[in-house]
This record gives structure tokens, sequence and C-alpha cells, in this order.
């Protein structure tokens, strides 16, 4: 395994330096990253509009808060599923419309009958474009001290209370990262 490719499956989060606003405070579960270019999807930008409202069938499977999340900058008009199947299914034996990304996380096929993953789903999003970056941009970025990567966990995908996640990610962190969870929203308030 290269080193480009061990990424997938693994979270970015945003430094407080990083000054994209399209990233501010983000959290970015990789789903593909390679010599070709990493995709991923922020998992902690909900919007007001309901899974119903857009794709009526998988409304039901979708996870609380029952919202489409905007996935990143890239193709807003394009829908990803990630689902979190539990036990055995993750393993040789994944259901038909459900493709392993990493442990338990995997992408959704939305053009299936959503009935084909509806016993085997622990937890759904769906969201609304990506982020992407093209060969060696994410690697630029990550010399550049804009992303800390961490190890991700199946219930950051569905977390209850994405405007926490930022936080709570860097909290459970066993090493200085721990105290960036602590940084300020406003530092010039201070």
């Amino acid at each position: 395994m290269t080193e480009v490719s061990s990424l997938t499956g693994r979270l970015l989060v945003a430094t407080p330096a990083l000054a994209d606003p399209n990233f501010d405070r983000a959290v970015v579960l990789l789903l593909d990253h390679d010599e070709e270019g990493s995709l991923g999807v922020v998992l902690n930008r909900p919007t007001p509009v309901g899974v119903g409202d857009i794709l009526e069938g998988w409304a039901e499977l979708a996870g609380e808060p029952g919202v489409v999340f905007q996935g990143g900058p890239v193709s807003l008009d394009s829908a990803l599923g990630v689902a979190v199947i539990p036990g055995e299914a993750s393993g040789e034996r994944a259901p038909l419309g459900w493709r392993r990304v990493h442990g338990a996380i995997g992408l959704v096929d939305l053009e299936a009958p959503p009935e084909l993953l509806a016993s085997a789903v622990g937890s759904l999003r769906i969201f609304a474009g990506y982020a992407g970056w093209g060969p060696g941009q994410l690697e630029d970025e990550l010399v550049d001290g804009a992303w800390y990567v961490v190890e991700s966990e199946p219930g950051d995908v569905s977390s209850p209370w994405p405007e926490r996640l930022w936080r709570e990610v860097l909290r459970r962190q066993r090493s200085e990262l721990a105290m960036v969870a602590t940084y300020p929203d406003d530092p010039s308030l201070n």
C-alpha cells in the first residue's frame, strides 16, 4: 500500500488556520485518495433541505437530522449516499447497492431500490456535492498545515449533532490535538 492510498477512510479536520470558507471547521471523510487525486464529503454541513424533498425513498433510512448535507463545493447538483453497515455485512458479504470504502463505512448506490439496504443499514447520510482535490493537491495542503489527518469512527458519519463534530473529533485525540478543540471560534474576542 502506498502512502497516498492510505488516507482513504480517514478524516481531514480543518486547522483553525485554514482560510477557505468552504472548509472552516470542516470534518471531511476521505472516500477515495490515490495518485489521481482525492474525493471526500464534509460531515458537518447540514442544509435545511430534507432528504425526502429530493430522494423520497431514502428519507426513512436517513439518520437524524434527516437532512441533506453539503458534501463540498464540487457538483452541488449531484448526490452521494454514505452508509454504515454494522456487523458482518461490512465484510465479504456486503449487501447489494453498497460498496465498502473503509471498515463499516461505504457508498450507497442511490439508483438502487432503498429496500435492498433497508435491513442492513445502521445509518445513512445523503450529501449534495463533494470535496475534491487533483493529483498532489491535498498533499500540498497537508504540507502547508491546512488539515489534521485522524482516524475515522463509524459514528462520525451519523453524528446527530454535526455542529459539534469538529470539536468532538479533536477532543478524542490522544495528543496535543485535543487542546485544539478548545480553540475559540473568533480568537480576536479573547
